[in-house]
């Protein structure tokens, strides 16, 4: 519940110039002097960056010096900034919630750079607008709940070994659930890695003796998860394995289902024969089965399209690999590799690109709109570099597809409660600020599940999973947010039981009980606001966002 503030409102406000992308557009000492003026504002203060060490001694400072029970802060972006102040005035002893961020940068100086006049005025009622809001602010107490020091991480790839891998030699009994029958993922069927031309059989080796020999990892092989409920630190998870049920406490989930292989049914007379794919090339390699003299290339084949946008990140590396090893074998083999875009990031790969070029690898360009012919031993394709179209003879026809969603993507997503993007892979909190973590407390992404990508990322990230999960586990309570929805008592009349909050919730907070009453699982809750605003019967409460506190903000704007 809410504690709610009796003394006398004392509002502090403090101003960042944020460099030049705030000052540098509109006067913040002005900014500042008008803030002075607001009600229950007691001091202001203008700072060349709020969130620099100065700024942020300069914020506890007027805390203590002028007695505030009220921080205003306008600057950039709550979104990546919010939580820096919020454990700043903490640590002055006051509540964190009795904060309010204003964002001036994004919203005014920012988007009305070419009107600068504008952008100070704007500046000046949104500031207004923050401090009416920042008067009607409650104190709010963070939810504490219990963590389960165990981990379950589904997906027995590369990435999901690795995130499993490192969870358990932190000392946390972990849980790896795979579906197929052995655990490896793609580095079954990859015959070698590039660049460095490493044995995937080797490194699979190597991660499968450290999984099956850790005393902390359990593996589930033929297994699926069956059924998910609970919350951050405990949740509830059912696992099926050979049609047999096994139950676990978790707490936290590491998602590493990876991705699928299109398969290119009606493309470029693929066939699987003659017409095959990188990945069956890749089996060919294995077993010295590449006898052709003539072999094509074609990329891009199912990605780069209406129906498919993407790029899948791999395939230029993957078709470089095949088209080197084979040259490595058989010197003599004519490779043509067509192509729209060659991606080769980075310096190490660009060198891979310069060493298949110079191997003899012969590289063509061609359009979306002009793509390959495919006739039963040759191929006709418009050279942009000459302008006219060229027939090549082939015995061999490799097609590079992409790395696309699993099917089931969709089911797993709809038990964990959390989203996936356009083309149906995973999406997480927020690709730079979380890039690991989901939008859910405790459950966390690594790998191709995300979108694609190669060895060396998926192990990258199944690492920086592990590391972020790591983060909840390693404590015995965790504190999630306070700012939550709940239907206090003496709303509980106003209830009609219609059930339209329960419908809505994006995370499943909401429920009936035993009682046919309304009942908000707060850990569960982000706050979104989507059931007070639906709530027929106006009796859901949004803490920090209440009816009283939007309406104070709209009523400083004048709108009202």
């Amino acid at each position: 519940m809410s504690e709610k503030i009796e003394e006398d409102v004392r509002i502090g406000v403090f101003v960042c110039s944020c460099g030049s992308n705030i000052g540098g557009l509109i006067d913040v000492k002005e900014v500042a002097e008008y803030a002075k003026n607001l009600p229950n504002v007691v001091f202001t203060e203008d700072n060349l960056y709020t969130c620099s060490e100065t700024g942020l001694t300069q914020i506890k400072n007027g805390i203590k010096e002028h007695n505030l029970n009220r921080v205003v802060v306008a600057s950039c972006t709550p979104r990546t900034h919010e939580p820096l102040f919020r454990d700043c005035v903490k640590a002055e002893g006051l509540n964190e919630y009795l904060f309010q961020f204003v964002n001036i940068r994004d919203q005014c100086t920012w988007v009305h750079m070419k009107h600068p006049k504008e952008a100070l005025e704007k500046a000046k009622e949104v500031i207004r607008m923050g401090v009416a809001k920042a008067a009607k602010l409650e104190a709010l107490e963070n939810i504490v709940v219990d963590a389960t020091p165990t981990a379950m991480v589904i997906g027995g790839g590369v990435a999901g070994m690795t995130a499993a891998l490192s969870l358990a030699n932190q000392g946390f009994e972990t849980h790896l659930v795979e579906k197929a029958n052995e655990l490896g993922g793609k580095l079954n069927i990859i015959n070698k890695l590039f660049p460095t031309s490493q044995d995937a059989s080797e490194l699979l080796a190597s991660l499968k003796k450290r999984v099956e020999s850790n005393p902390n990892l359990t593996v589930y092989t033929s297994a699926k998860v069956k059924n998910i409920e609970g919350f951050v630190g405990n949740f509830e998870i059912e696992v099926d394995q050979k049609d047999k049920n096994i139950d676990l406490t978790i707490g936290v989930i590491v998602v590493a289902v990876g991705a699928s292989l299109l398969t290119p049914t009606g493309k470029f007379g693929y066939d699987g024969n003659i017409r095959i794919t990188q990945y069956e090339l890749e089996d060919k390699l294995r077993n010295n089965e590449v006898n052709a003299k003539d072999i094509v290339m074609i990329q891009c084949v199912g990605a780069r399209n209406d129906e498919r946008v993407y790029c899948s990140n791999v395939c230029c590396m993957t078709a470089l690999k095949n088209a080197l090893i084979i040259k490595e074998k058989n010197p003599e083999a004519n490779i043509t590799i067509l192509f729209r875009d060659l991606y080769t990031p980075g310096t190490y790969y660009e060198e891979y690109y310069r060493r298949a070029r110079e191997a003899g690898i012969v590289f063509m360009s061609y359009k979306l709109e002009k793509e390959p012919i495919v006739e039963e031993n040759t191929i006709k394709v418009f050279n942009e570099y000459i302008g006219e179209e060229i027939s090549i003879s082939y015995d061999l026809l490799v097609l590079s597809t992409p790395l696309i969603a699993n099917d089931d993507n969709k089911e797993l997503a709809q038990m964990l409660k959390v989203p996936l993007e356009e083309n149906k892979f995973f999406l997480e909190a927020h690709v730079k600020l979380r890039p690991m973590d989901f939008a859910t407390d405790g459950i966390f992404i690594c790998g191709a599940a995300k979108w694609p990508v190669d060895i060396t990322e998926s192990i990258t990230q199944g690492y920086a999973a592990s590391a972020r999960a790591s983060t909840i586990i390693s404590h015995d309570t965790i504190e999630v947010e306070g700012a939550t929805s709940f239907l206090p008592e003496y709303n509980k009349s106003l209830c009609t039981g219609c059930e339209i909050c329960i419908t809505v919730c994006p995370y499943k907070a909401i429920s009936k009980n035993e009682n046919d009453e309304i009942e908000i699982t707060q850990v569960l809750c982000k706050g979104c606001g989507v059931c007070g605003a639906t709530c027929t019967s106006h009796a859901i409460i949004i803490r920090h966002f209440t009816d009283e506190q939007i309406l104070s903000e709209i009523y400083a704007f004048g709108g009202i």
